[in-house]
């Protein structure tokens, strides 16, 4: 049975924002198994990473695909507002240089470092200087299940969401498209923090008999992905029962407590939510941008 939303409520605001520049966050680091290291993290416009790619394997950690962008201004709560009016699948739209006028989509939202990451093709990307600007049409925060008030969903554009596919049963419960189902034993930075609007947490992968065991090793851009025993509904903590679907939006990394990045969709705590495995869910792919471009 198709799900009742009220989209037809929902406020679309304009929000702008430029490249944040590329960043080195120590000279050195060292990783969970006391490896050092010294690689590309988060920021800048990254050319060969895209939505659909795997997180593993990159001589990077915390790599954000795409366009890194921010608001460019010491004013925190308009650099706050910019993150939480953009949600994924948004338009993102180019309003100066070279690619003035062409159009991309909003990933996500990543913590900590306050980025956003837009999708653009690699025309346009080549196009894109650190002076460029993006206006986003921020639509979806608000977002409701008219007959199911209980699931708190953040962060996800309504046509985005309306091509995700979920079902209601006859019971009632609604079966929620995944690409991987995380334990809740296996979520690490970010934990605890109120943030579901405008930051992310950590999925992790040190432990290969978990990865194994659960099939993280499949995790890549976009993905949706559920979360057992974890609610996320005002803030995010441990609730046996409760479930959270989130996006993968940034790469894995060997830094102890972190990991591919995810952040929050849908979270339910009375067994609303059934994640249902499926490879095809990922925003790439229901979009058709990222490495799922025609």
């Amino acid at each position: 049975m198709s799900l009742h939303t009220n989209r037809d409520k929902l406020v679309i605001t304009a929000v702008q924002g430029g490249v944040a520049p590329a960043q080195q966050w120590a000279p050195f680091e060292v990783g969970s198994n006391g490896e050092v290291f010294a690689l590309p993290s988060t920021g800048g416009i990254t050319y060969n990473v895209k939505i659909g790619d795997s997180v593993f394997g990159w001589a990077g950690e915390h790599i954000e695909p795409g366009v890194s962008s921010t608001y460019n201004n010491s004013n925190k709560k308009a650099a706050l507002g910019y993150q939480f009016l953009a949600c994924c699948g948004n338009m993102a739209t180019v309003v100066t240089g070279s690619a003035r006028g062409s159009v991309g989509h909003v990933l996500g939202h990543h913590g900590g470092v306050d980025h956003l990451m837009l999708d653009f093709s690699d025309h346009v990307l080549n196009q894109l200087s650190y002076d460029d600007r993006f206006l986003v049409r921020g639509h979806g925060q608000g977002l409701k299940l008219i007959d199911h008030p209980e699931v708190a969903i953040y962060n996800i554009d309504p046509d985005l969401f309306d091509a995700w596919s979920l079902n209601e049963t006859e019971n009632g419960a609604i079966t929620v498209p995944v690409n991987a189902i995380v334990p809740s034993y296996a979520m690490g930075s970010g934990m605890g923090s109120l943030s579901v609007t405008t930051g992310d947490y950590d999925i992790l992968c040190h432990d290969e008999s978990v990865v194994a065991e659960h099939g993280l090793d499949r995790l890549r851009f976009g993905d949706f992905v559920a979360v057992l025993d974890h609610d996320n509904r005002y803030g995010r903590t441990l609730r046996r029962g409760a479930i959270t679907i989130g996006m993968v939006i940034h790469s894995d990394s060997p830094l102890g407590g972190h990991g591919p990045g995810m952040m929050t969709i849908m979270s339910a705590c009375d067994n609303t939510l059934i994640p249902i495995l499926d490879e095809d869910a990922n925003m790439g792919k229901m979009l058709n941008i990222g490495r799922y471009a025609a």
